[in-house]
């Protein structure tokens, strides 16, 4: 029997058609191509020459081909029974890219071994969908880019200041712009140790405050010192500037944190247009290139079809309500945009009125900040308290508000996001610019000598880490408290108390916006207080960790999967854009800190300068003239403005060039639905051939 009797064999038994019946998708396997595979040896050529072709060209596009697994097994079968026996073991060249693919096949496999709660989160994407499992992968992102920052910060600003003070190297103090002598005494004065006999409880709250123990120490700000060490080590002196370490180490950690941001963001972008898309093609391209073919067992399958199934699910609900809104008439349209315009004013107020509340609260601690006891920790966190207060309830309302506007899954995630943002962020930034109102001296010279309001504030870069510290750590608490005393209870009554009013309230929904609003605004208040809280990268890292934990529990022991799920890649590069905006919300604080406000005169790495930047032009003065001129050539403008011109042309360039590439995909998006549509039509036209066929041959008999 001959190869092309095989092949019509096979189309006879695969389809139960005879040959001269067989449908398209048989006669497309007669094609050239096919004919490559099913390819005789030429007894003309050598049997090397025909082992290499056999190889690389047949292999290729038996691996390109649209044929069942068994079937190209079987091809492969009969091509490595036809070929000629190989001489010395094959090619190198085929020797050295199976090696090369089985090594970067072992290397992932070996990655994923070690990667952070991969399993766990494989299990949360198949039990709850890729909405809930990316907030997970977002949080696991934190968690290692905390840790890599606090790495970053202990071996630049940490490490140093812990040697120096154990070795007792005799530093040298910079008199470049030392102030002492024209600065008051009284705004030298700086005392946060405890005088007399300390009751036990003041350590457990300041612990929780920040005061007392943990304020001259190497937690915050205060306790570093404005020195530049200078020693002979292995015969050749060693220098190492303190503040100049301290102020560069903050402004390549916000560099680091961009960095990353900005390439998970382009990671996200390219999945979320590659994946994009409410046609046809998308349905397809999860039904048949959704699988994963490296589930093993029972347990895994069933997670990944869980996976899938979620996936179909928001896609089906996306089209249902835009197919929804394209059947609504003019005067519906005009009611649900009225309707959205007054529940948009309805939520600004509400957001007004939050803000308003966290700077009464601000102001109203600050006063108070002498009070000593319970009642005193109190007034410390209370802008805490009003602060986690205001983004628990007025999310909530605004949840309630977007299910009368009656916004997609989609666009309901994203308008959840953005007034979460506008909440969380700037309820922040307010409670920094009451800081700030009574930080920084509004009257002359001589009602405040210290050019900031040193009666309150002694050392006020303290007081705001401490402000930091106490949101962060307040965060983790209520998170915590509502694990134990909300979530917990919820289930339990739910579960064993069949009541209308429980079982219409049910166990509650893992709702992602507001989750990752709350890992936004945890990792904003890290960045803003890293400046005056060095630890505070490590403390959030080990927060974290918990809230990982915390969430897990509460997922799988008291959620249940949502009745309304939404795309997980397009929400993925959202989420890194709020981030992004968290980060400038912190770089502006920063750059104002250092830029603006007058260092406090009795503590930290800066105290013998005007301003915190002052330290990098002094530093630069001292180094060789061929080095301070390369610098300030590049900071001077005959470098900045050709840089500028350059990067606009090469960013024109690439914008009209990923336009082209738009058209240009748009186009084949085009061809591909028509293409669709008329195989659609085909198929349509074959059945009616088939439904038209018997009744002529009933015809013919009659």
């Amino acid at each position: 029997m001959t190869i092309e009797q095989q092949r019509q064999g096979f189309a006879f038994t695969g389809s139960g058609h005879p040959p001269d019946q067989e449908s398209l998708r048989f006669r497309r396997a007669s094609s050239p191509m096919s004919a490559q595979i099913y390819h005789e040896p030429d007894r003309g050529t050598s049997p090397a020459q025909e082992a290499e072709q056999s190889g690389s060209e047949p292999t290729r596009e038996l691996r390109n081909m649209a044929f069942p697994m068994a079937l190209k097994k079987a091809v492969r079968q009969v091509q490595q029974m036809q070929a000629p026996a190989q001489f010395s073991g094959g090619s190198w060249k085929q020797k050295k890219t199976i090696f090369v693919r089985k090594f970067k096949s072992n290397a992932r496999e070996f990655l994923y071994f070690f990667s952070l709660w991969g399993k766990t989160l494989q299990k949360i994407g198949g039990n709850f969908g890729g909405g809930v499992q990316s907030y997970f992968i977002f949080l696991r992102f934190l968690v290692v880019l905390n840790f890599v920052s606090f790495l970053l910060i202990a071996g630049f600003v940490l490490i140093p200041s812990i040697v120096f003070r154990s070795v007792d190297i005799k530093p040298e103090i910079s008199n470049a712009n030392v102030l002492s002598a024209q600065i008051p005494a009284d705004c030298l004065k700086y005392d946060p140790n405890p005088q007399g006999l300390v009751v036990f409880y003041e350590f457990f709250l300041d612990l929780l405050s920040g005061t007392g123990f943990m304020e001259y120490s190497y937690m915050f700000y205060g306790y570093y010192n404005n020195t530049v060490v200078v020693t002979s080590l292995v015969g050749s002196d060693f220098s190492y500037n303190l503040p100049l370490a301290y102020l560069l180490t903050a402004v390549f950690y916000f560099a680091f944190c961009l960095i990353c941001i900005i390439a998970r963001m382009g990671k996200a972008a390219r999945v979320a247009v590659r994946t994009g898309g409410s046609d046809v093609r998308s349905y397809s391209m999860i039904v048949f290139t959704g699988w994963d073919y490296g589930c093993l067992g029972s347990k895994a399958t069933k997670l990944k079809q869980r996976n899938i199934y979620y996936r179909l699910q928001v896609d089906l609900e996306e089209e249902r309500l835009k197919k929804h809104a394209a059947s609504l008439t003019l005067c519906n349209k005009v009611t649900l945009y009225s309707l959205r315009v007054l529940m948009f004013f309805v939520a600004i107020g509400l957001i007004v009125a939050t803000f308003f509340a966290i700077a009464s609260a601000t102001t109203f601690s600050q006063k108070n900040s002498n009070v000593q006891g319970i009642l005193g920790l109190l007034y410390t966190y209370l802008p805490s308290i009003v602060i986690t207060t205001g983004n628990f309830l007025v999310p909530l309302l605004c949840d309630q508000i977007a299910l009368l506007e009656k916004y997609p899954p989609s666009a309901t995630v994203v308008v959840a996001l953005l007034r979460a943002v506008v909440l969380r962020l700037v309820s922040l930034g307010i409670l920094l610019y009451t800081l700030w109102n009574q930080i920084e001296c509004h009257g002359s010279t001589d009602m405040c000598p210290c050019h900031y309001n040193h009666n309150n504030y002694q050392c006020w870069e303290t007081s705001v880490g401490q402000e930091m510290y106490k949101l962060m750590l307040f965060d983790l608490l209520v998170s915590i408290a509502l694990l134990v005393l909300v979530e917990f209870p919820r289930r339990m009554v739910v579960d064993h108390w069949s009541c209308k009013l429980t079982q219409w309230v049910g166990r509650q929904e893992f709702v992602v916006p507001s989750n990752v609003l709350g890992l936004v605004y945890g990792q904003t208040v890290v960045w803003t207080g890293a400046l005056f809280c060095p630890l505070l990268p490590l403390i959030n890292t080990v927060k974290f960790v918990i809230l990982f934990y915390c969430k897990k529990i509460t997922l799988f022991n008291n959620c249940r999967p949502a009745l309304r799920t939404f795309r997980s890649t397009t929400s993925a590069f959202f989420f890194l854009a709020v981030l992004l905006f968290g980060w400038i919300l912190a770089l502006v604080v920063m750059i104002y800190s250092v830029a603006e406000i007058h260092p406090s005169f009795a503590c930290g790495p800066f105290r013998s300068f005007f301003r915190m930047w002052n330290i990098v032009p002094e530093s630069l003065s001292i180094l060789p003239k061929g080095t301070r001129d390369f610098l300030f050539f590049i900071g001077s403008q005959a470098f900045s403005v050709p840089l500028f011109a350059a990067s606009c042309v090469f960013m024109c360039y690439f914008i009209a060039l990923a336009s082209i590439y738009g058209k240009s995909v748009a186009m084949l998006r085009a061809q591909l639905k028509l293409a669709g549509q008329d195989k659609q039509f085909l198929v349509k036209q074959i059945e009616k051939m088939k439904l038209l066929s018997p009744q002529d041959n009933e015809g013919d008999q009659d």
